[in-house]
């Protein structure tokens, strides 16, 4: 017996409403990506929204022999709209998230699950106009189940680019290994910068991994963060709060150079399911001659491989020319729109984003 075939699908506004068992189900979760955890979305919700975002929680939950959650998927909606936007629903992601898919308890039957949501969001009044999904992972089945079950409800579909993805399976190797397969011109850098580094005999590298001192590990990070080439964060308490939920789970791998005890180099990485994601980097644009981030990555890169001993290194988004010197392999990242064809909203646009792709490719094709 599966364990969606006494179940039925139940919306909730927040995290804090779901039941104490469903919470115990979702700690009790395993999934490599940590964007795919209830650590992630509470953060996510305390530091990342704006009072016109509302969470929608779609769950799955087994009734008997006793009630549980099978599955969730986080969405959000606005409150605020005119009479001419569409009713849109999306998944609870922006600019931080890397990666979107549904938490799933152990033994739950993916495509049942998808199509028990999908249905409780095609009753709902007023009605979606639009829902968007992003950024997925087009190789795992949630995106073809995804839009199949959107497609059953009434709603067409459109996938659309979101962003490359260059990772590093391991595949058992030691960072020796590694590091000599790496392109020759980036093996040299890093003998000449690290002896450069080393003779100066006024720096350290620091790697913190516990919450001991995290406190003061938040203040080095923005410190670095305040004196890069980087634009202030939008939600500064995102980052600290993602710092402090990876020290508490064991999580985190905070990684600094400093000069002079000075903290001139940072990369916070996040280690989770045997997959080390390289999540966020910066250095001291003062100091940019000495290479510090690239020494950093280096060491963080070797920690990964020989003290953690993960499966895949992964950078998460971005198609930076830099990351191909240290990654092996490449894939997209896609979000997934479905617009609703039995209202007028959703038919419009439709229209207007379907057109407009089809005039904007008649362009590319004219040039």
């Amino acid at each position: 017996m599966t364990l969606v075939q006494h179940s039925r699908a139940q919306t909730y506004s927040k995290f804090e409403d779901l039941p104490s068992t469903h919470r115990e189900s979702l700690d009790a979760i395993a999934t490599s990506d940590f964007h795919a955890t209830i650590a992630w979305y509470e953060n996510f919700v305390q530091s990342a929204l704006t009072s016109e975002d509302c969470v929608r929680l779609y769950c799955v939950e087994q009734l008997e022999p006793v009630r549980r959650l099978i599955a969730l998927l986080p969405m959000q909606h606005h409150t605020s709209c005119s009479i001419f936007d569409p009713r849109a629903l999306c998944s609870l992601t922006n600019y931080y998230t890397c990666l979107f898919e549904p938490l799933l308890t152990v033994g739950a039957e993916l495509k049942r699950c998808v199509q028990q949501i999908a249905a409780v969001m095609r009753e709902e009044r007023p009605r979606w106009d639009v829902v968007r999904f992003s950024p997925l992972a087009p190789e795992h089945p949630f995106f073809e189940e995804l839009r199949n079950a959107l497609r059953g409800i009434g709603f067409a579909t459109q996938d659309f680019y979101c962003f490359g993805n260059w990772y590093l399976p391991v595949e058992g190797r030691s960072f020796g290994d590694y590091i000599s397969a790496r392109p020759s011109a980036l093996q040299n850098t890093l003998r000449r910068k690290a002896k450069k580094l080393d003779q100066s005999g006024r720096a350290r590298i620091e790697i913190v991994t516990t919450k001991a001192n995290v406190d003061k590990a938040i203040g080095d990070y923005r410190s670095v963060y305040d004196r890069s080439w980087k634009v202030p964060e939008p939600f500064p308490n995102f980052i600290p709060g993602l710092i402090r939920v990876c020290a508490e789970r064991g999580w985190l791998r905070l990684g600094f150079v400093f000069m002079d005890g000075i903290p001139i180099a940072s990369q916070l990485w996040v280690v989770h399911g045997a997959v080390a994601s390289i999540y966020k980097l910066a250095y001291d644009k003062n100091f940019a001659s000495w290479s510090a981030g690239t020494i950093l990555t280096a060491r963080m890169i070797e920690h990964a491989l020989d003290v953690d001993r993960v499966r895949e290194i992964d950078y998460l988004s971005g198609d930076d020319d830099y990351k191909k010197s240290w990654m092996s392999h490449r894939r997209e990242r896609r979000g997934l729109i479905g617009f609703n064809r039995h209202t007028v909203k959703g038919i419009l646009t439709m229209a207007r984003h379907i057109g407009g792709r089809t005039l904007k490719r008649a362009y590319q094709r004219f040039r």
